[in-house]
């Protein structure tokens, strides 16, 4: 496998839960030629490792995701 990629979010990025899908459209990823969809949860640490491709997606630096009532 060749070099992965590190994805950098805004916390606009992620779902209403504080995560994302891979293969996601962030990483440019065509869908007809990728893995099955895995979901990553980004909100408990900042970043997530896709299992499949290796692809790392986190939050940039200053980006905070939670409800802040």
């Amino acid at each position: 496998m060749s070099t992965t990629a590190t994805i950098e979010l805004l916390a606009k990025d992620l779902n209403s839960q504080g995560g994302v899908f891979c293969p996601a459209p962030q990483a440019g990823m065509q869908l007809w030629n990728t893995h099955p969809k895995v979901y990553l949860d980004i909100a408990k640490t900042g970043v997530a490792k896709c299992p499949y491709c290796g692809t790392a997606y986190q939050l940039k630096a200053g980006e905070h995701f939670g409800a802040g009532h």
